[in-house]
């Protein structure tokens, strides 16, 4: 072969190469690549809630929570809404407290942040991924999830699947007559007012939250919910608050007998495919091929957290093809954002979600995860972190920090 000849079969190869990778570029649209963090070590799950994993290995098991247990995948759809980038990005941003100044630095650093992202009158202003996590990462939700399990209650309840908020959940779940939860309406489990005893405690090998995680560990059918038939009652329902993941148990629970679909399937087709997610997600379960953990246990990627938190901010309502489509009952967001009344006493939760400043709420979920929605700025903040115990470890506090950013977004619109 001629050296020309050599170089025009060289050029016909570069060509076809750049036309492949045009093409896998747009295939890759509908296709998701492979997870690059699949293979690293990991820790166990009572290493997690214990607080007993190193920094490195806990990053590690908070990105890949999906080999801890089954888990059943939360399907995108064949769309991707966009999320653009802002013209004018956040960067000289700073808040003081006690007479000491932060900036987003200090904030990343000391809360061992993981990934946070900004969006602002729905485009981004701040996206950053640290700790070795990029656009593709899931990272674990923890409690975040409750916030999206009652969600899911909310869209039955539009859907027709559940009456109302006040039915009793012995009409949906009729296995939990005669236990502790006889009486108790959908409103007391979004509340967390059932009045049925729980002690929460993470590291308390004895408490009910780690009872109910070994239960989950043992795999075996229907070994939560058994645990949550033999709880004891302790006070009348809706006569006091009492924060209990095992309520989003039953929660979880009765979504899936209103809708007689998995969890993650009722979700995919309510909100995780119109809302145009742009990576599957993947969710806990309590047994192989079993019911999904209403209480923790989803992964998603940043920007589909910070998706499902303009979905919040916009009430329930997805915009796709110029049309609008209402998910949630008319106020939802507001009811479920807004502090109860229980046992006649004002408490700072909603419907598994957190009133925080004015009219601003959040998902929260142990270790530093965070959705936050402020409809007053029409801010939405993402927030991944691995904190190194799971409660009352943080170097500054996230409340303060959020409010910062709802005044610097305020001062910005005027």
């Amino acid at each position: 072969m001629s050296f020309f000849q050599l170089l025009k079969f060289s050029t016909l190869i570069t060509l076809l190469i750049f036309s492949c990778s045009e093409i896998s570029a747009e295939t890759n649209v509908t296709t998701e690549p492979a997870y690059r963090h699949a293979n690293e070590p990991i820790g166990t799950v009572r290493q997690v809630y214990d607080g007993k994993l190193y920094p490195d290995i806990q990053v590690n098991t908070f990105r890949n929570i999906d080999r801890l247990f089954p888990t059943r995948t939360v399907a995108r759809g064949d769309w991707v809404s966009k999320l653009p980038h802002s013209d004018t990005p956040l960067q000289e941003f700073s808040y003081t407290v006690a007479d000491q100044t932060y900036d987003l630095y200090d904030v990343l650093a000391m809360n061992r942040v993981s990934g946070m992202l900004i969006i602002h009158n729905g485009e981004i202003k701040f996206e950053k991924y640290l700790l070795g996590n990029d656009q593709h990462t899931r990272w674990m939700s923890m409690s975040v999830v409750k916030s999206i399990t009652a969600i899911l209650i909310g869209a039955a309840i539009h859907d027709g699947h559940i009456n109302s908020i006040d039915d009793e959940i012995t009409d949906y779940l009729p296995g939990f007559k005669g236990t502790a939860y006889d009486g108790v309406t959908v409103k007391h489990l979004l509340q967390m007012s059932s009045g049925v005893a729980w002690n929460e405690t993470y590291t308390d090998p004895g408490s009910d939250r780690r009872r109910m995680l070994e239960a989950q560990i043992s795999a075996k059918r229907g070994a939560v919910l058994d645990l949550m038939a033999s709880l004891p009652r302790a006070a009348a329902p809706g006569s006091v608050w009492n924060y209990s993941t095992g309520e989003t148990q039953l929660a979880g629970a009765l979504v899936r007998a209103a809708t007689r679909k998995p969890v993650a399937e009722y979700l995919s087709e309510k909100i995780w495919a119109p809302l145009g997610m742009e990576a599957n997600a993947n969710w806990w379960l309590q047994s192989p091929d079993g019911l999904e953990v209403g209480g923790s246990g989803l992964s998603a990627t940043l920007r589909d957290y910070g998706r499902f938190g303009l979905f919040m901010l916009n009430e329930g309502m997805i915009s796709k093809d110029n049309q609008q489509l209402r998910v949630l009952p008319q106020g939802w967001m507001q009811a479920a954002s807004t502090r109860q009344v229980v046992g006649g006493k004002r408490v700072n939760y909603g419907y598994m979600l957190w009133p925080m400043h004015d009219n601003s709420y959040a998902a929260e979920g142990i270790f530093g995860q965070y959705v936050f929605v402020d409809p007053d700025t029409n801010l939405v903040v993402v927030q991944w972190a691995a904190q190194p115990k799971p409660l009352y470890r943080v170097g500054l506090d996230e409340y303060t920090f959020f409010k910062a950013l709802s005044d610097y977004f305020a001062k910005q619109s005027n």
